[in-house]
């Protein structure tokens, strides 16, 4: 009897020793991956048992029992958090269940580029699949909100890449650019030059988002920012054509005519008005409001563009418009006053 005994717990006990090293090989074997990898998205308030089940179903994982068993016994389940998770070979169950507790879920980039209007900017993140889009374009409340007591959200919102998970809106990510915004245009004015004509950092703004769109060769933004700058300050009128086609907005259809400098109407016709326009025209990059706040030193006070990108400086009048023949009356096939901005 007692031999019977124990030949009956001998066989338990091998059994037992056989399920474990069974269970331990199960847990530990490799999910079946793709070689590129497989994207998972956990969505918000899905539980651990239906991700299980949806990757056995698409044959990744052949024994989602034994996850879901060892999550619940340990709590795992309820700390896995949700977004889109790239799961790469190997991965075991306990790897995955590791991936699924750290929230490192896939991360995407968009660029909004140096000079592009606030409305060109939500067209971009419109176009970003992986972001939901849940702005009603740059007037939408939300923006106006987040930028007053200003009137107007144009320019402050930083260009720059930025990176995002799958499922964040157009509007949080501009908060980020708005945030990041604000911490450049505050670092910078505090460095600022002395005897500027500007009475906030907003003017400032204003002025570098002016010389975003006027500069066509990088090294020339601090020129372009003195001669800005000696005009204001001398109660000269700006003359910007960028101003003249912000204020034009979709009527502008590519040929600026001089019936359009002419026009009193236009608020941002710097031909016409003194001073600033009454905002910013683009969202201007750290180089131009540096710029703005350290303009050149020198004597001139006109510019014109060369057909390469640069421009002539010119001290005076007559200097101003030699070039202007030479350059702008003669303009070849080739003539680009400055780099396309998106």
């Amino acid at each position: 009897m007692i031999r019977k005994l124990f030949l009956l717990f001998l066989l338990l006990a091998v059994a037992g020793i056989l399920a474990v090293r069974e269970l331990e090989r199960r847990w530990q074997q490799p999910l079946t991956l793709p070689p590129e990898g497989l994207p998972l998205l956990v969505q918000s308030g899905e539980t651990l048992r239906a991700v299980a089940n949806r990757l056995q179903k698409d044959g990744v994982m052949r024994h989602p029992q034994l996850l879901i068993f060892y999550a619940r016994w340990t709590g795992a389940d309820q700390q896995i958090k949700r977004g889109e998770y790239l799961l790469t070979d190997p991965l075991t169950a306990a790897q995955l269940l590791q991936l699924l507790q750290s929230g490192k879920v896939l991360q995407y980039e968009v660029t909004l580029p140096e000079g592009i209007t606030l409305a060109r900017a939500i067209d971009i993140l419109a176009d970003a699949e992986q972001l939901q889009c849940v702005l009603q374009g740059a007037d939408d409340p939300r923006l106006l909100q987040m930028v007053a007591p200003h009137e107007n959200p144009e320019g402050w919102f930083f260009p720059d890449t930025y990176h995002f998970a799958r499922g964040s809106t157009d509007l949080e990510l501009l908060q980020r650019a708005n945030t990041r915004m604000m911490e450049v245009l505050g670092q910078e004015w505090q460095g600022r030059a002395t005897g500027l004509p500007y009475e906030s950092p907003y003017e400032a703004l204003i002025m570098a988002s002016i010389i975003e769109r006027e500069t066509g060769l990088p090294e020339e933004r601090a020129q372009i920012a003195g001669v800005f700058v000696r005009r204001l300050q001398r109660g000269m009128r700006l003359q910007t054509d960028p101003t003249v086609i912000y204020g034009l907005g979709v009527a502008f259809d590519g040929n600026l005519q001089r019936r359009h400098l002419n026009d009193d109407s236009n608020q941002y016709n710097t031909y016409r008005i003194e001073g600033l326009p009454p905002t910013p025209i683009a969202l201007p990059g750290r180089a131009s409001i540096h710029s703005a706040l350290h303009p050149d030193d020198g004597a001139a006070l006109f510019f014109v563009a060369r057909g390469d990108g640069g421009h002539v400086f010119s001290a005076t009048l007559a200097e101003h418009q030699a070039a202007v023949r030479k350059y702008q009356l003669r303009r070849n096939k080739k003539y680009r006053s400055s780099p396309e901005k998106s």
